[in-house]
């Protein structure tokens, strides 16, 4: 159930499923091209903790990220479990959003440092008229997450390091949707003593209210890095992190219409604990830094094995409500990106890039309007500003360009026998404005 709020920040963030790279301000500018080999400030700790022994100094790094999405759903055949069309209004579901980090980074001694970073890794979120076409399948999705990596790095010799950290992740989810009483009705009685009573489809909706956890339990994972100087202008760096294991509980609440009353008498609809399960994807990066002259060239690929994601099971404890179940096959992912840095003088240093995200979610069948995302373009820009030696601000901003993106969704239901399917396209782009400050001390 993690996963399926996962519609915060939108779904049109990050390409890779609700993965978020905004994890640092300096890295923005370039669409965090070569993050795993340029160790330019402390959230190395997060990009590849070997990159640590780069940093001449102790630092603390903090960070502010602005996402902004916009996005349309045009209506194409959408219908409820009878057939019929879905009314309501086209919505988008888009809501803005700001995500923090955290990192410092300070000597053990002189081949080995320690980081700490606090961070928000995975999130999303969505929320849409209750009264719109696909409320059955999503009202609101929200998840928020916590990240603590405490992390060391150690220098092998004048140009190998190594790193690894330790990943303490907590969460916070909430999912609803509207239930259409008048369509189960239709299941568990006559057409016309349902009509009598005033349970006709879509005409008596209620809903389901499901929350989890309230950053109460803990998973862990790690992750592990390196970093060559090829030349002394030239360096790669190779980065891993692990899948994440996520067990929820929480409570399922059901708002129930007076006149549906055959609902909680069937032993269904009644509030009661929930549970579920989902594995966060690992990732693999690979980077590459080169300096000539007053230019930075940086380069990366980054692959997320978003396979782990097949299905979202939740169980509840009443043993008369069945599962809920979202099959997703989701497909591993491979996200690129290419940019530079520019050094105008001794205050200024310029940024640019791009980047492409590719989508795990493998068809119009599979997508959800929790997490409505699709393949899309990173446009960066950004800037460095010295002003002194122990202080310095980054500034980035990036323009995302999505693919228009089809959804023709049919829910999973074992109450009744034809589920309502969400059919059209999602028009959507995505604004982010990043800023930071570094404290050299």
């Amino acid at each position: 159930m993690l996963a399926l709020s996962s519609a915060v920040l939108s779904a049109q963030v990050q390409a890779s499923g609700f993965a978020l790279i905004e994890n640092g301000a300096s890295g923005q500018g370039n669409a965090y091209a070569g993050a795993a080999a340029y160790a330019e400030d402390a959230s190395t700790v997060w990009f590849n903790p070997a990159g640590m022994m780069k940093l001449e100094i102790k630092q603390i790094v903090v960070a502010g990220h602005f996402i902004s999405p916009k996005s349309s759903f045009t209506n194409g055949n959408s219908v409820d479990a009878g057939g019929r069309p879905l009314t309501g209004p086209d919505d988008d579901g888009g809501v803005d959003a700001f995500v923090a980090n955290f990192y410092w980074v300070t000597d053990l001694r002189n081949d080995m440092k320690f980081g700490l970073g606090v961070n928000s890794p995975f999130g999303l979120k969505t929320l849409y008229d209750d009264t719109w076409k696909g409320r059955y399948h999503a009202v609101e999705s929200d998840l928020k997450t916590i990240n603590i990596n405490p992390s060391i790095a150690y220098q092998v010799n004048e140009k190998f390091s190594l790193g690894g950290g330790i990943n303490l992740l907590l969460a916070d989810v909430t999912y609803t949707s509207a239930v259409d009483f008048g369509a189960l009705c239709y299941a568990f009685s006559t057409p016309s003593s349902c009509t009598a009573s005033g349970n006709l489809p879509q005409q008596n909706d209620g809903f389901a209210d499901l929350t989890a956890d309230n950053f109460s339990d803990l998973s862990w994972g790690i992750n592990l890095g390196l970093m060559y100087d090829i030349t002394p202008a030239t360096r790669v760096g190779v980065a891993w992190r692990s899948e994440t294991k996520i067990k929820v509980k929480g409570d399922a609440k059901f708002k129930v219409p007076a006149s549906a009353s055959f609902a909680p008498s069937t032993g269904r609809s009644i509030d009661t604990g929930i549970r579920a399960e989902v594995t966060l994807p690992q990732s693999f990066s690979v980077s590459l830094a080169h300096e000539v002259a007053k230019w930075q060239w940086l380069a990366d690929i980054t692959w997320a094995g978003w396979s782990s994601f097949q299905e979202l099971r939740i169980k509840y404890d009443n043993p008369n409500q069945p599962d809920s179940v979202t099959t997703h096959n989701w497909n591993d992912a491979l996200r690129y990106s290419v940019g530079a840095d520019y050094t105008l003088n001794d205050a200024w240093t310029l940024r640019g890039g791009l980047a492409y995200d590719e989508t795990p979610i493998p068809d119009a069948e599979h997508r959800t309007p929790r997490i409505p995302g699709n393949s899309r373009t990173w446009l960066s820009l950004g800037a460095t500003y010295n002003i002194n030696p122990a202080f310095i601000v980054d500034f980035g901003y990036s323009h995302l360009f999505v693919d228009d993106t089809p959804i023709n969704n049919t829910l999973e239901s074992t109450t009744c026998c034809l589920p309502a399917t969400l059919n059209g396209t999602y028009q959507a782009s995505v604004d982010i404005f990043s800023a930071g400050l570094r404290w050299n001390y």
